[in-house]
């Protein structure tokens, strides 16, 4: 109730539904489509990692944003929220402005992960991953789209890469949407877990 208050006093938005488990999330969204669903990973029947499996192997449901809402800032469940598309996470105890800041960042198609997080998500797949895995399509990049989304793994904006790459940060955005629509990757955030996964080497932040 908080949250939907929270959210229909701004002029901008709308609740168009709640659900409190995650079978029941995907058959509202069905029935009411959203933009942007504020998703918690732990969940009665089908957790939030599943939700967001079913999200992206659903044609219907694949555009729809997700913002994981967790109690911990980086813990195991929010790399595989990320790794299966999730396009950033908030803190339960945000501040009310944080988190209708937050739908407003990923409703733009924005990534919700600060370059600090960033650093320190892809540190710790380093640590997990320490020799590359296959990641389909990733033969399909450009030399240049494989240099900028290893650019995008060290948490840079596309403004600091286009600086370092001497590019405008139009071209970087074409790059990057191109590099996420070859590796399938539903977000910005999944295109840093990839990169890791797949071991490009990234240029120092």
């Amino acid at each position: 109730m908080g949250l939907r208050v929270l959210v229909e006093r701004e002029d901008d938005m709308r609740v168009v539904g709640e659900a409190d488990s995650g079978q029941q999330a995907l058959t509202r969204l069905r029935h009411s489509p959203a933009d942007v669903m504020l998703l918690d990973i732990r969940m009665p029947g089908l957790d939030g990692l599943e939700v967001l499996r079913r999200l992206a192997a659903d044609p219907a449901l694949g555009q729809v944003r997700v913002i994981v809402v967790t109690t911990f800032e980086i813990d195991q469940y929010v790399f595989e929220a990320l790794g299966a598309g999730a396009s950033g996470f908030i803190l339960k105890d945000s501040a009310p402005a944080e988190l209708v800041h937050a739908v407003r960042v990923v409703a733009a198609g924005e990534a919700l992960l600060s370059p600090s997080v960033t650093r320190l998500m892809v540190s710790t797949f380093a640590q997990r991953w320490t020799l590359p895995t296959a990641v389909d399509g990733l033969d399909t990049l450009t030399s240049r789209e494989r240099e900028i989304a290893a650019s995008v793994a060290t948490g840079r904006s596309n403004t600091e890469i286009a600086e370092a790459l001497f590019l405008s940060p139009a071209t970087v955005r074409t790059h990057v949407t191109r590099a996420m629509a070859k590796l399938n990757a539903r977000s910005r955030a999944q295109l840093v877990v990839l990169a890791v996964r797949a071991g490009l080497e990234m240029p120092q932040a």
